[in-house]
């Protein structure tokens, strides 16, 4: 039973994942390969003076994040079951099953519509539907999360990745029964 399962392992999901596998919880991210950020060009992005290809960005975020212990599974999630104990997300043929779900599925809302999530008109340009949250990520199911785009922030990649790890610290905060923080110093 992983304690997180990361449907989205783009700017908010692997933000995400860096944050909930850092803090040693047991962290699945799924990547469906569909991140409009593999087509992109940042030049707005904090601490990247000279900019960077989006291929790039994805594939230091997922690698940082599997740095610190989260699994990445190659392949989209095409079923949610909500069981006993948490859900049961399936991809690929396989299942996994996890405590908590965080939705980071970009510009799709298609997937947290089918599982019976309230979704509603987007807030961004070409963003045609978006995740209902509560303002800490929460959705109206238990320890259903959602993150970045499809929760309704703005498409840029430095607000996404802010966002993903933002509701992480939330989730984490509910897990442990305090609020959870993470600061390092220099070595």
């Amino acid at each position: 039973m992983m304690d997180i399962a990361i449907i989205g392992a783009g700017p908010a999901g692997a933000s995400a994942g860096i944050f909930a596998a850092k803090a040693g919880k047991e962290v699945v991210m799924f990547d469906s390969g569909k991140s409009i950020t593999a087509k992109a060009w940042v030049e707005n992005h904090y601490g990247l003076p000279k900019g960077v290809e989006g291929p790039h960005l994805l594939n230091a975020g997922q690698e940082q994040a599997t740095n610190h212990g989260a699994k990445l599974v190659e392949g989209e999630v095409d079923g949610i079951e909500e069981t006993a104990d948490g859900y049961a997300l399936t991809a690929g043929g396989e299942t996994y099953n996890a405590k908590h779900v965080l939705f980071a599925t970009g510009m799709s809302a298609k997937l947290a519509e089918e599982f019976g999530l309230t979704v509603t008109e987007g807030t961004e340009p070409r963003v045609a539907k978006i995740i209902k949250v509560q303002e800490d990520g929460h959705t109206e199911k238990k320890n259903v999360w959602a993150a970045g785009t499809v929760a309704g922030v703005s498409v840029h990649t430095i607000i996404t990745s802010g966002d993903g790890a933002r509701v992480a610290v939330n989730i984490l905060s509910e897990i442990n029964g305090e609020r959870y923080v993470d600061h390092d110093i220099l070595k």
